[in-house]
């Protein structure tokens, strides 16, 4: 439950119609979202866990079965393939998941305090979305200390054009996220809702098998599917030229980067508009 100084804060300074106002209502929310993440450590560790435990199992096991055929095709081993989609897994999980606090804080009566407030409701939607992608940049960064160990070597330049690409999928999923969440009453229905989704997500992404001779249908599905652009870019940087020839392509032609990169914010920017809209219409 929240406290009259946590509602003080959230207040103070928050006059509705301010760009002021908007801004710090946007910044406490974050901050909250954040704060409370990182005192929940087992939480922390469980994230990193999931995508641990893929990269290990899936890819030593697929490595050994698939011998050099998949090296032979496309000049990279298997976990260095999937290294990338490993890393991705982490934010796709991490944001979306992190959406769920918004379903706690209706149970717990916070986001009553919040809704009453006087601020535009629009604030907690980008604060909500902005907590999120945080939280998974966090996760996703602490996975990129193992590049090293599975043979992918990082320079400034790569660490900066990852952070890029990592954060524009991390914003578009957490958005999304929050779209979704923005209209739940149940942490139980939050979480069926976001597993039927998360899993063709991630499997129809790119994550675990190249985008390339797949069935029409399947190839359409992964076209529609936008953690595909935003895994594509952040595979493409960390393997590098090997990585070109697996890349996402719309009929002949190679998606560029920043193209897929500018796709997912435009979907982000979308879902944030529809959680935005959700909140302002609740009573």
């Amino acid at each position: 439950m929240t406290t009259t100084t946590q509602r003080a804060n959230i207040t103070a300074g928050t006059a509705p119609g301010t760009a002021g106002g908007f801004l710090r209502a946007v910044y406490i929310v974050w901050w909250r979202d954040v704060i409370r993440y990182w005192r929940d450590r087992i939480r922390v560790a469980a994230s990193l866990a999931q995508p641990l435990l893929y990269l290990v199992i899936f890819g030593s096991g697929l490595s050994a079965s698939l011998g050099a055929g998949f090296a032979g095709n496309s000049g990279i081993s298997y976990t260095q393939f999937m290294y990338p989609g490993i890393v991705s897994m982490s934010l796709l999980f991490t944001s979306i998941f992190a959406a769920m606090g918004i379903v706690w804080d209706r149970e717990f009566g916070f986001m009553k305090e919040l809704l009453v407030a006087p601020i535009d409701r629009s604030a907690i939607a980008v604060g909500k979305a902005l907590g999120g992608a945080t939280q998974a940049m966090f996760q996703g960064l602490i996975l990129l200390l193992l590049a090293p160990f599975v043979g992918v070597s990082l320079t400034i330049e790569s660490t900066l054009l990852l952070f890029v690409f990592m954060a524009a999928l991390a914003f578009g999923l957490s958005a999304m996220g929050v779209a979704m969440a923005a209209r739940m009453r149940s942490m139980q229905g939050f979480q069926m809702v976001m597993n039927f989704l998360m899993m063709p997500m991630f499997f129809l992404s790119g994550a675990l098998f190249p985008l390339v001779g797949l069935p029409i249908w399947m190839t359409v599905l992964t076209r529609l599917d936008p953690a595909s652009y935003g895994i594509d870019p952040i595979r493409r940087v960390l393997l590098g030229a090997p990585a070109e020839r697996l890349a996402l392509t719309w009929g002949d032609q190679t998606v560029p980067m920043f193209g897929e990169a500018a796709i997912v914010v435009v979907f982000g920017l979308a879902m944030l508009a529809i959680g935005a809209r959700s909140f302002r219409e609740r009573d």
